[in-house]
């Protein structure tokens, strides 16, 4: 059963765009480090061919990971969902119900999660917690700092931005 991954077309192309650079310009350069690492004969003692070595292997993994991301991957249109409900793309404001604190969350792919920015990803605790509750609905949720306690005030679509450029 392979794990269906859904992201937006920002976070597709983000990955292909990885994967192109990795392809075309990191791992060609590392090829060419091991080559000259290689001319200059000893391996036991040469520290740039072991370091190029296992910056290929990270390389290697790095890509393997990215196909199976993309290979999973279903991209979804936020903007055509209902957002009833929080469900992927929405963006959720909430009251801490115990500080008064109003946070907004903004539930999307796992590539394109950015905590910084409100964006959690689909797999995060918190997101998992959130699907499917609507606005007024109380939620408690577990986060790594303990247990909290939420009022959703408002579960809606905005235009996700995930470059703070």
């Amino acid at each position: 059963m392979n794990n269906v991954e859904p992201m937006t077309i920002f976070g597709y192309e983000k990955l292909q765009a990885e994967v192109k650079d990795l392809k075309e310009v990191k791992r060609p350069g590392v090829v060419k480090a091991i080559e000259e690492a290689l001319e200059h004969g000893d391996l036991k003692e040469n520290a740039e061919y072991h370091a190029a070595k296992e910056m290929q292997k990270n390389i290697d993994n790095r890509l393997a990971e990215l196909q199976e991301l993309l290979g999973n991957a279903q991209i979804v249109d936020p903007s055509e969902l209902e957002h009833a409900r929080v469900s992927f793309g929405s963006t959720v404001v909430m009251t801490d119900i115990d500080t008064d604190e109003e946070v907004t969350y903004t539930i999307v792919g796992g590539a394109e999660s950015n905590p910084d920015m409100g964006l959690i990803s689909f797999n995060s605790p918190l997101a998992k917690q959130l699907l499917g509750k609507e606005e007024g609905d109380e939620v408690k949720v577990r986060l790594p700092g303990g247990e909290k306690e939420f009022e959703i005030d408002e579960v809606k679509y905005q235009e996700i931005v995930f470059d703070s450029h």
